[in-house]
């Protein structure tokens, strides 16, 4: 795998973590932001050196933020190589259409479709520049066939929408070595975001048709391969990481 430096969002805790891991263990430079948890961003930053991870705080949904992420990743590291967009707003309440306010729809759109676009600007010509780059967005199960998704409308739209995108992306930098493809989790909840694969094989999960939950090392694990030179054939593709699991449809 080609040694860079990686953007990963939201990549202090959660499934981003994982992904953190994975990009510095394989010798990567990478910076990461976070929100609000100050606590997590530095107790991983206790764990790696200057020249190794860079923090960043950032609102995804706020262009300036996203600016200031990329000027200080550029100016810690150099060139952008590979660009995670694993940042992503959430309603947790199950409500429907209806009942979504202005503002919860703004955040939904804004932090899962518009800050991919703004990354994309300002990441995409310095990947052109040399001939490599590597973009991984995150979708849900059912997103690349534009399935509904009862209760989660908004957060669906922007992430549908985002399938597009990533293809699009995928079509128009193909010839500049430029790969996009999109990661859909399962229903990784809890503890197991943070979680191994070992780990996981120690907890029966009835719920999962492999018999055990989705971590987030399977979601790095997948991340990584899509990142490495030798994939480039892989491009515009989305794919599920669900473990057999109906994501969309298990509560009806």
């Amino acid at each position: 795998m080609t040694v860079g430096h990686a953007i990963i969002t939201a990549g202090t805790k959660g499934l981003g973590l994982k992904v953190t891991e994975s990009f510095v263990r394989e010798g990567h430079q990478v910076t990461v932001t976070y929100w609000k948890d100050e606590m997590r961003a530095k107790e991983l930053k206790k764990r790696y050196a200057d020249n190794q991870l860079h923090i960043v705080q950032a609102d995804v949904t706020s262009k300036k933020d996203i600016e200031k992420l990329v000027s200080e990743a550029t100016l810690r590291f150099g060139t952008v190589d590979y660009l995670i967009n694993n940042a992503g707003p959430f309603v947790f309440e199950r409500k429907k259409l209806m009942d979504y306010s202005n503002h919860e729809w703004d955040l939904m759109i804004r932090g899962n479709l518009d800050a991919v676009f703004h990354l994309l600007k300002l990441t995409v010509p310095m990947m052109r520049d040399q001939d490599f780059g590597r973009i991984v967005n995150y979708g849900f199960q059912g997103a690349n066939s534009a399935s509904g998704w009862l209760n989660r409308s908004a957060f669906a739209a922007a992430k549908v929408g985002l399938v597009s995108l990533t293809k699009t992306i995928a079509l128009e930098e193909a010839e500049h070595g430029i790969t996009s493809n999109m990661i859909c989790p399962g229903n990784i909840i809890g503890d197991m975001k943070e979680s191994s694969i070992s780990e996981s094989r120690e907890i029966l999960d009835e719920n999962t048709p492999i018999g055990r939950s989705g971590t987030g090392e399977d979601i790095a694990r997948a991340i990584l391969f899509l990142c490495e030179k030798n994939s480039d054939m892989i491009t515009g593709s989305v794919f599920e990481v669900t473990g057999g699991l109906d994501v969309i449809n298990r509560y009806r």
